[in-house]
């Protein structure tokens, strides 16, 4: 059985405080898009995990489905080997949420391949037990994100008449180092009520906390989004922690000989 785990982008992305625990209270709207890995499972007589495609940094034993797996186990009559084969597609280290992506579709997977009958709401309890923004990939659409990224509520926001170019200048940027460039702050205006201003207006209106800090270290992310917007995008933002860019635009384009030294993915908004 087979899904495609698929990257989210960030609307906007407030960090509001540093919690007793070490994380982060923020306020973001996520929004999934159709860039996708592939994840397969079978039955067999020994567990295995293999990756392909990009190479994934860090212990095996680490990688959020193979916790996905230790997750499910108290819910299994009987222990079930598998066999995990992952084509990893989406950039790490982006701000688009793929890891997070595999972890959580890892669970709806297991979920339905073992006939385990779990429900959504116990998949994003688990889902939030792999990290802070993997149960937004339970339900997978739309949402307005705030605490440490485990609480969400359902917006009216619809992109689908829109396309995007994601942009990633191989940059990869740890979420430490991310949040160490940043004071957290209460915005003057929520994301809630811009969000229902027209696209148009988003450019000025709707920013990412991270995007400022990380371009003054980082250049290219302000050279990639000032090209977007010269190549007609209503809306350009660094998404998550970086070092993604991404453009909404009104029609299709390919804009891959305009960052050819870069990885480029294009779409239409689901």
């Amino acid at each position: 059985m087979i899904n495609f785990p698929n990257a989210k982008i960030n609307i906007g992305l407030n960090i509001t405080e540093k919690r007793n625990d070490g994380y982060h209270n923020i306020a973001s709207i996520f929004y999934p898009i159709a860039w996708r890995d592939a994840l397969e499972v079978t039955h067999s007589e020994t567990f295995s995990f293999k990756s392909t495609g990009l190479e994934i940094p860090g212990k095996t034993d680490n990688n959020l489905i193979i916790k996905a797996y230790q997750l499910i186990q108290p819910y299994l009559s009987t222990k079930k080997e598998l066999s995990i084969h992952l084509q990893k597609v989406i950039p790490m280290g982006a701000g688009l949420g793929g890891g997070s992506a595999d972890g959580a579709f890892a669970l709806k997977l297991f979920n339905q391949f073992l006939k385990l009958g779990l429900s959504d709401e116990l998949l994003q309890q688990l889902a939030a037990q792999l990290g802070s923004d993997c149960p937004f990939f339970i339900q997978n659409k739309a949402v307005f994100c705030s605490d440490r990224g485990i609480k969400f509520k359902d917006i009216s926001l619809d992109l689908s008449s829109n396309y995007i170019v994601v942009v990633n200048p191989k940059i990869h940027i740890s979420t430490a180092e991310a949040y160490s460039v940043i004071e957290p702050s209460t915005p003057a205006n929520a994301i809630l009520d811009l969000i229902k201003q027209p696209i148009e207006d988003w450019k000025s209106t709707i920013h990412n906390d991270f995007e400022l800090p990380l371009t003054q270290k980082y250049p290219v992310i302000g050279e990639i989004k000032a090209a977007l917007y010269n190549s007609g995008a209503v809306y350009a933002a660094m998404t998550g922690s970086g070092s993604t860019v991404y453009g909404l635009f009104k029609e299709a384009l390919d804009l891959k000989e305009t960052f050819k030294d870069y990885t480029v993915w294009k779409g239409k908004m689901l």
